[in-house]
Formats: structure tokens, C-alpha cells, sequence
């Protein structure tokens, strides 16, 4: 890497755009045409000025330095980044000589110094106690009536269940979806946001293709077993009872002693739910061992806010949530360096006993991330799976992941030879995310952003 700071490929700089659309029309702008006066510096910054259809260019100028890159454009695009910022990025990816180490100009300087000047007293702020205290009784009986309100919401969907069962599964198929939304809008109701999701995943069960009666009893099973553990909550042990309550919708805090380590980047993918995205970032502890998870919700045509681009390795502490994978980004005491290596595996056999030791502190989890080493795609029946190369044992990929684009970028990566490949060992199979091949430092992302 040279002295302008560790530059991100392509790939990575697509994965930061809110759409398709927007990954087009940055693409477009990644040649140096459109450009002028475009730089970077060593901390991390980069701008550029972008000839538009108007006299004025556009300022463009992105922060790719801290747990996440920021974005400041003169353009009137409401989606962040912007096409301008996207370009400017890959623009700075392809090592164009259009792109020159520098000081930023004052137009530039003056964005980045408010933020970090922000941030810095945002740090601050959080280190001292707040001017007014909480009344910890008020707290204690808001609480105390929210869980009432959970209790009579898993009441009634108990009865829910129950009419199910007692009518015939058949009668699912038939009632349609609205009688499951309902339901879910009941559960909202009762302040149990996890409870209306898993049921909104019920209802659509019936249109899910054959088999769908065996996969609905299960997850009416899984559902029936949720309800039973909220009235059991007082009398379980405190990790499972705050599994159970981070199932149910619950939120939980980050706690602990913060966990500084040189954390890989392996993944990135975003998931739209209705109005809203939910980005989920994993990542792995190269020192700790420990693989933590960083979610990051945002409106649909917007980014999340977290960004982080795959094949990045950061210094940094992470807070960890009770449930042992989510986690918060805090202090990053260096810039992003380019992965060394990737992270170690297991075979195929050590991949489901972790999910299994997984499933006995959480029954609901419907996947685990896993390292796969040495394994080789090959086709199976009307389907895949990931076989280990040197033992007769092999893990079916999900159904889900085989109608992406990524899998074939898989199957191009190994071309026959062995791979290693993280990804998400669920009922379902194993989802790929990223690759590597053989004896190779190049990360290969499977999902796009």
C-alpha cells in the first residue's frame, strides 16, 4: 500500500451502495472524464470535484477512516452515498494517477474537521454521567407493564395456535395470509416485536412449495416452545431467559468489558423488510477467536449506517450484546489494513456440531456462522453441496443461495479445487458469503450489499 492509505477494491466500494441503480450510475462515473482535483490523504479522506450537467462541479468528499465511511456531497441526491460518491471511490480503488496524495483542499477540510470535531465530543459526552438521573422506579414499572402486556399478547397467541391445530393444517392454506398479518399487527400490539415477525415467517409458509404442512407444524412447534419459555422466563437460567427475551422483541444492551482485537471483515449483506433494511457485518477476532455480528437498520433507498467494507482487517474494541455474537464497534485505534489471511476453518462434521452446540443455548437460531476449509463445490442431485476434500462427508447448500449471483462466483473461484468459504450453517444448509482460494489472501464476496 502507498502513502495515500489502504486502498479498497471495487467490490468493496459497490457494496456501500443503497441500490442497484445507484451501483450503476457510480459505476458510470469511475473513470477519470468527469473529474478534477481529486485526491486522497494518508488519514483516509478522499474528494474530487465531478462535472455534472449544470456549470458548478460537484464537491464530493468521503471519509473512509472509523468504524464506518461518511459521505458530503453538493449534489441534490437524497440516497447515501450518492452516484457522485460512489464513483469517486472507484476511482480512488483503480489507482488512477487522476487521483493524487495530498492535503485536502478548505472546501474538504472543513467537512472533515466538523466530523471528527463531532465525534471527538460525541466521545466525550458519553463519558460523562448524564445532568438527569432516571427514576429507576418509573423504569421498574414501565418495565413491569410492558411485560404484561408480552403476557396477554403470548396468551392469545397460544389461541391462535391451538385453533390451527385443532381445524387442520389445511385450513392455513386456505384462511391465506391475512388472517397471519392480524395476528402479527396483534403482536405489535402487545409490544413483542419478535413474536410478529416469526409470525409474519408462518404465514408464509403455505405458499413456500411442497412440503410446506411439515415445515409449518416445525415452526409452529418452534413457536409454541417461545411462548412457554416467556411464562417460564423467571425460572430459567439468566443466558437463556435473555435469549428468550431478545426473541420475543425485547432489546439488550451492549455490556461488558470492551474486546480489543484485529478484527476481520468477512462479510456484508443486506436484507429489505418492507420499509426497512437490516445490514448484517460479520466479523472475526484474529486474537480472541470470538466471531461477532454488527447490525445496522435503515430506511429502504438509504444504506445503513455501519459500513464495512469485506476483506478489511480493524483494530478496534467491540462491545459485546448478551447473546454472544451481536456486538457494538467502539474505539478503532488504527486505519483499516487489507485481510492477511483468512480466517481458520473446520470441515463439514465440525461445522454442525456448532450449530448444534449453538441450537442448545438458543432452540430458535436458524444459523451459525462457520469457516468451512478445504471444501469443494460440486453438484448433487437438483442441487449442491460443499464437500471436504479429504474425508467422504460434504454440507447441502441452502436452497435460497443457489438462486444468487455469488454462487457462481464460487464455483469460479475453486474451478475444482478447494476453497475456504464462510458462511451461515442453518436447518436450510450452508449460505456462503465469502470465499477464498486455495493458499490465496483475496477475498471474494458472495453477497452483494
Amino acid at each position: 500500500m502507498n502513502q495515500q492509505g489502504v486502498r479498497w477494491t471495487a467490490e468493496q466500494v459497490l457494496a456501500l451502495a443503497p441500490d442497484a441503480a445507484s451501483r450503476k450510475a457510480g459505476s458510470r462515473l469511475g473513470t477519470a472524464g468527469p473529474w478534477s482535483e481529486a485526491g486522497s490523504s494518508g488519514s483516509g479522506a478522499v474528494w474530487g470535484l465531478c462535472k455534472g450537467s449544470g456549470r458548478t462541479p460537484y464537491r464530493t468528499v468521503v471519509d473512509t477512516a472509523g468504524g464506518s465511511p461518511a459521505y458530503k456531497c453538493s449534489c441534490p441526491s437524497r440516497k447515501f452515498p450518492c452516484k457522485h460518491a460512489l464513483g469517486l471511490l472507484l476511482l480512488w480503488a483503480s489507482d488512477e494517477p487522476v487521483v493524487k496524495g495530498g492535503e485536502a483542499p478548505d472546501w474538504a477540510e472543513e467537512w472533515l474537521a466538523a466530523r471528527r470535531t463531532k465525534a471527538a465530543a460525541a466521545t466525550g459526552d458519553t463519558a460523562r454521567p448524564a445532568s438527569k438521573t432516571a427514576d429507576p422506579q418509573a423504569a421498574k414499572r414501565r418495565a413491569e407493564q410492558r411485560a404484561e402486556r408480552i403476557t396477554l399478547g403470548v396468551a392469545e397467541l397460544e389461541q391462535r395456535l391451538s385453533d390451527l391445530l385443532r381445524g387442520g393444517l389445511a385450513a392455513a392454506e386456505q384462511s391465506g395470509y391475512g388472517l397471519w398479518e392480524e395476528t402479527a399487527r396483534r403482536m405489535v400490539d402487545a409490544q413483542a416485536p419478535g413474536l410478529a415477525a416469526r409470525v409474519r415467517e408462518l404465514g408464509a409458509v403455505p405458499a413456500s412449495g411442497p412440503g410446506w404442512p411439515a415445515r409449518l407444524l416445525e415452526e409452529c412447534a418452534l413457536l409454541h416452545l417461545l411462548d412457554a419459555a416467556w411464562h417460564a422466563r423467571e425460572r430459567l437460567p439468566e443466558p437463556l431467559a435473555a435469549t428468550v427475551r431478545g426473541r420475543v422483541g425485547l432489546t439488550t444492551s451492549a455490556g461488558g468489558p470492551p474486546v480489543r482485537d484485529r478484527w476481520l471483515v468477512l462479510a456484508q449483506y443486506d436484507t429489505p423488510d418492507g420499509k426497512l433494511v437490516t445490514r448484517r457485518v460479520w466479523l472475526y477476532g484474529r486474537e480472541s477467536g470470538r466471531t461477532a455480528l454488527i447490525l445496522s437498520f435503515g430506511a429502504v433507498g438509504r444504506a445503513p449506517q455501519i459500513t464495512l467494507p469485506t476483506g478489511l482487517t480493524l483494530d478496534a474494541e467491540l462491545t459485546f450484546h448478551p447473546n454472544r455474537l451481536r456486538a457494538e464497534i467502539g474505539h478503532q485505534f488504527a486505519p483499516p489494513a487489507p485481510l492477511d489471511s483468512p480466517p481458520p476453518g473446520v470441515d463439514t462434521t465440525e461445522a454442525l456440531h456448532a450449530y448444534g452446540d449453538a441450537l442448545r443455548d438458543d432452540p430458535w437460531l436458524d444459523s451459525w456462522p462457520v469457516t468451512l476449509h478445504h471444501v469443494i463445490p460440486v453438484p448433487s442431485g437438483t442441487g449442491w453441496q460443499l464437500m471436504d476434500a479429504q474425508a467422504p462427508f460434504a454440507l447441502p447448500v441452502a436452497p435460497t443461495a443457489l438462486s444468487r449471483p455469488g454462487w457462481w462466483k464460487l464455483a469460479a473461484v475453486s474451478a475444482g479445487a478447494p476453497v475456504t468459504v464462510f458462511g451461515e450453517c442453518g436447518h436450510r444448509g450452508f449460505t456462503p458469503l465469502t470465499a477464498w482460494a486455495d493458499g490465496s489472501t483475496e477475498t471474494v464476496p458472495l453477497t452483494e450489499a
